[in-house]
């Protein structure tokens, strides 16, 4: 079989919408289903770093890479869990809007900078975990991405941040990257009891269709607890109502979004596919998540 990488980008220019939960939970949910992901964490806050138990240091993210000081290999860190790698944010990323707002490749440099990774096929999935706000490190971003993957809660405001992004997925479709697709759209710290979360469900579901996920995340304790121990939910408390979640959707994500496919037979010795640098084995490496 041949693997073929999809770049996601996950995004929202609305704060505070379960974004880098999201990230972090799909992408270790992916991981426990023998997927290969790369998540790269481009919100100078770096939540997505500590979240996946790596910390910020000076000089190891996209950072340098797209300075052109140092290749994109010499930055993914593994993880303590298999097939589960990051780039990891750094505080320097904070200023890239005033340092590369000047350079004419701006919109493409974060696509420049993932290309050999991509095209390389070690990964399933390349998860971008985009800053909040729509500068030029969130526009080259989406540049970068196959597909935009939109969490939002079911509040009075939600279809405010989803016009907001999907008109800017919209203009960058028409003006530098045809191929940008909208991936879907997921609802997260759900109080399913709620009137008003039932409304905005509805209607959401009723504007963009089969392009909502089925599966909502609820509020969830344990959800929130996870970050500060440097863990995915999905793997620190595997039986929490959060975590059942992200791996319900997780299994939702992956028939939507196939990296794998057959090839027809070929004469002569097929190329070897590489594989991702493994992981450390250790009693928290769970093969698969039950």
């Amino acid at each position: 079989m041949e693997r073929r990488t999809k770049t996601i980008a996950i995004a929202n220019q609305k704060g505070g919408v379960g974004k880098t939960t999201t990230v972090v939970n799909l992408a270790a949910a992916l991981s426990a289903r023998r997927r290969t992901v790369l998540v790269v964490d481009l919100d100078p806050q770096a939540h997505a770093t500590l979240g996946l138990g790596l910390e910020k240091q000076p000089g190891v993210s996209l950072y340098p890479v797209l300075l052109g000081e140092k290749q994109i290999e010499d930055v993914i860190q593994p993880t303590k869990w298999s097939n589960l790698n990051v780039i990891a944010s750094e505080v320097d990323l904070a200023g890239a809007e005033l340092e590369f707002g000047a350079r004419e490749d701006r919109l493409e440099m974060v696509a420049a900078a993932l290309r050999p990774v991509k095209e390389s096929g070690v990964f399933d999935y390349i998860i971008l975990d985009c800053p909040p706000s729509l500068g030029i490190v969130m526009t080259s971003s989406l540049v970068a991405s196959d597909s935009v993957l939109i969490p939002i809660q079911a509040e009075f405001l939600a279809m405010d941040g989803l016009a907001l992004i999907t008109g800017s997925i919209d203009r960058i479709k028409r003006s530098v990257n045809p191929a940008l697709e909208l991936n879907g759209i997921v609802f997260t710290m759900v109080n399913a009891q709620a009137k008003l979360t039932q409304d905005v469900v509805n209607e959401v579901r009723a504007h963009f269709g089969d392009k909502v996920y089925e599966t909502m995340v609820p509020r969830n304790v344990r959800v929130s607890e996870a970050p500060s121990m440097g863990m995915p939910v999905v793997f620190l408390d595997p039986h929490s109502k959060g975590a059942e979640a992200y791996k319900a959707f997780a299994w939702e994500f992956m028939a939507k979004n196939p990296t794998r496919f057959e090839l027809p037979p070929v004469s002569g010795p097929q190329p070897a596919i590489p594989s991702p640098q493994p992981s450390d084995a250790n009693s928290d490496s769970p093969a698969a998540i039950s």
